[in-house]
This record gives C-alpha cells, structure tokens and sequence, in this order.
C-alpha cells in the first residue's frame, strides 16, 4: 500500500512539473514562430529583413535577463524551496504573456509599443531563466535512484509539449484567418490562449510535494546556504562542463526546432502552414524519443548516451541542410527533421539529470541556473539573429548548420569531461550482472 501510494504520489509530481513547464515555455516558442508578424507590428521599417532582425533582437533580449532570474531564483529555490520558486515563476509568466497578449502595436502608440514588447521579454526572460533548473531538481530529487534519468527527461517532454502546442496554434490559425486577418488581430489569439497558464499552472503546482531529498538535505545543512559567490568558486569545473552539455542541446533546439518555420518559410519559399506541419510531427516523435533515451541512460550511465547521439547529430546536421537547400520541398523538409529531431531527442533525454548530478543538492539550482542560464543567453538566445545574418551574409541557406556544428563540438567536449554519479555507475554494474 505504501509503495502504491509513493508510485501515485511520484507521478502527481512529473505531471505538476511537465504540465506547468509545457504551459511556461508555450509562449516562449509562439512569439518565436510569429516573428515575421510581430516585426510588423512592433518595429516597422522599410527594410523587411531589417524589420525582422528587430524583432529577433528582441527575441534575444529576454535572454539577457535568463543569468539574472536564474541566479536569483535558484538561489531561491535552494533556500525557500523547490515548490516556492515554480509557483512564483508562474505568475511572473503570467504577467509577461499578459503584456505580449495586449500591447497595442506601434501604429497606436508609437515608440512605447516595442518598449512594452521589450519589458515583456526581459520579465519572460527572468521568469524563464529559473524555470528550468527548479524544476530539472525536483524531477530528480522526487525520482526514485534507479529511474532518475527517466524522471530528469520529463523536462524536456514539457518543453517539446509547448513547442507542438505552440506549432499547432499557429499553424491553426494561419489555416483558418486570412492573412490580413492574422496581422491584423488573429496572432494575438494564440498569446492569449496561452493565459491559461496563470489559473492551471498555479493551481497545478500549489499542489505539488516537497521532493524528500531535498528536505532531508537542507535538514543537514541547518538551513545554511552557500552564497553565489562560493557556488561558483567550489564548483567551477561543474558548471563550466554543464555550460558545454547545455550548448548543444540550446542551439539546437532554437536553430532546428523554433527558428526553422520562419527559415523553411523565408529562406526555402516554402508554405508556412505545411512547414508548421512537419515541424509537430518532428516534435512528437522527439517527445517519444526523450523519456526513452532517458530510461536508457539509467542502464547505460549518462555520458554514453549522450555521446552517442550528439554524434550522430553532428554527422547528419550539414549534409541533411545540403540535401534540403539543393532542392526545397515539404517532403525533404519532412525528413530532415524527423531525423535531425530523433537525434536531439536522444540527448535531450539524459541532459537535464547529467546538468543536475554535476552539483550537490543543497546547491544544486543555484549550480544549474549559472551553467545552464549562461550557455542558453552567450549561444542560444541570439541564434536565430546569427542563422539569419548568417545566411544573409554568406548568401547560403545551409549556413544555420555550421553555427549548429560548433555548438555540438562544445558538447562533445562537455560529455567528455562531465562527472558521472555513482549511481549511474552502480545501475550500469547491476544491470550487467556484476556485484560491487
């Protein structure tokens, strides 16, 4: 009865983490799929490609202030709780969609409309920054020893839940509005759809319980908290390793999965409703592929699997974009992601519990916000600005590839040099039938 109660108990805590995260990271991803429009709408000008690398900058902004929110609250999540923290993202969330929902656009206010847009960014970008390090501990620290790479994956099962939702919803609406009727008022839909966030996200996580590891941890530590300042001089090789195994993972999925409708669609000339279509296939065969590249590194231990799919990543990433560029069509498109989508999904799916078992638990958000927050605001907040200057620069529409490239060399290297925990060792020992 007891183990029954745990397991339910157990499952209430994944669904309250990739819930609220899925609703989290939706808004997140639509303001990147309709950036041509809010170009548009928030920063005119006469040069379209001007107009939408305005809109991109923005994009990047609110990365800027991920390092600030993540630092802040990790800490907060380390000292007050894991469930305190997601709760107080939630709402901040909920104010920064309200902002984007509801801004009047630049011909109704002028220079106050990208400024709105800008303050939304930056508070998304704060609440987002300590999203994922709170709540990658809490999946860990509620997962049983054996299965802590299963629970750590459902973190990016939320993230890719949001993109297809997000995908969805725009690839819906542009079906069913007229163009005029899209940039007019119907982009705002989505946004507002994604309010929803507030009442169910909230309510979701008040109910969510204290994972027992970091109870008992902070139990031990008598409520003393190391300061930033400590965290970073005790674990600096921890946080550089877990800035490399995140770069990969960040540029790829701005670059492959949220900036590539408006790149299919600008730079290739394809549909942009039919490129919004391959994109939710892709990412529902990825969200299958996480949880199960996740349990795999319980068996085979973390760096294996990671390394075996950042590989094989690495190899497909330039010929496929080649493959694509020679002859554009929505069958070619298809095909590329679905492969280039398998393979990040294989890494993604370790990632977040390798990020958290590089840092002790009593310090642990606070260690993951710096890595992670870092490496997504220095490679990943302004890689759909790079690809785009990139390919207008190099006059190549496979130039997204080599930015691609270079941020899995760092992973690699990352993988290479990352610690594995001991009982990801002892699951590797047990499941091969060899007693410690």
């Amino acid at each position: 009865m007891h183990t029954s109660s745990t397991g339910v108990s157990r499952t209430r805590q994944v669904v309250a983490a990739v819930i609220g995260n899925a609703l989290e990271w939706y808004d997140f991803i639509v303001y990147g799929f309709l950036a041509s429009i809010i170009a548009r709408q928030f920063f005119p000008s006469d040069d379209e490609y001007a107009s939408l690398l305005m809109a991109l900058a923005t994009f990047g902004v609110g990365f800027f202030m991920r390092p600030v929110g993540g630092i802040l609250l990790g800490m907060y999540s380390d000292r007050k709780g894991r469930k305190a923290a997601m709760q107080m993202i939630i709402r901040l969330m909920t104010v920064s969609i309200a902002l984007i929902a509801f801004a009047p656009n630049y011909a109704a206010i002028g220079m106050g409309a990208p400024l709105l847009i800008v303050v939304a960014r930056m508070l998304q970008g704060f609440a987002t920054g300590g999203e994922y390090a709170s709540a990658t501990a809490f999946l860990v620290e509620s997962a049983p020893a054996h299965r802590k790479g299963l629970y750590g994956s459902w973190q990016l099962v939320g993230q890719c839940l949001a993109v297809f939702s997000g995908a969805a919803m725009v690839a819906l609406f542009t079906h069913l509005l007229s163009p005029e009727a899209l940039e007019s008022w119907g982009w705002r839909i989505p946004f507002v759809l994604g309010l929803l966030i507030g009442p169910v996200g909230l309510w979701i996580r008040k109910h969510m319980e204290e994972p027992e590891e970091f109870l008992e941890a902070r139990k031990q530590a008598k409520g003393a908290s190391p300061s930033l300042m400590q965290v970073i001089r005790e674990h600096r090789r921890s946080i550089l390793v877990s800035m490399g195994l995140a770069c990969g993972a960040t540029v790829s999925f701005y670059v492959v999965l949220v900036n590539m409708p408006t790149f299919a669609h600008k730079n290739l000339g394809l549909p942009l409703d039919q490129v919004l279509l391959v994109q939710m296939l892709a990412v529902a065969l990825m969200t299958v592929i996480i949880p199960l590249s996740g349990a795999l590194s319980d068996r085979l231990g973390r760096r294996s699997v990671l390394m075996a799919f950042t590989l094989a990543f690495f190899l497909m990433v330039y010929p496929l974009y080649v493959w694509v560029a020679a002859a554009p069509s929505v069958e070619r498109l298809l095909v590329m992601q679905l492969l280039l989508c398998s393979a990040i999904g294989g890494f993604f799916g370790p990632a977040p519990t390798a990020l958290a078992e590089q840092f002790p638990i009593e310090v642990r958000s606070t260690g993951v916000s710096v890595a992670y927050n870092v490496a997504v605001m220095v490679f990943g907040g302004f890689a759909p600005l790079i690809v785009t200057w990139l390919s207008k620069v190099l006059a190549t529409p496979v130039a997204p590839s080599f930015y691609v490239l270079f941020a899995c060399l760092l992973t690699l290297l990352g993988t290479y040099c990352m610690q594995e925990a001991p009982r990801a060792k002892r699951s590797v020992e047990l499941n091969l039938g060899v007693k410690p």
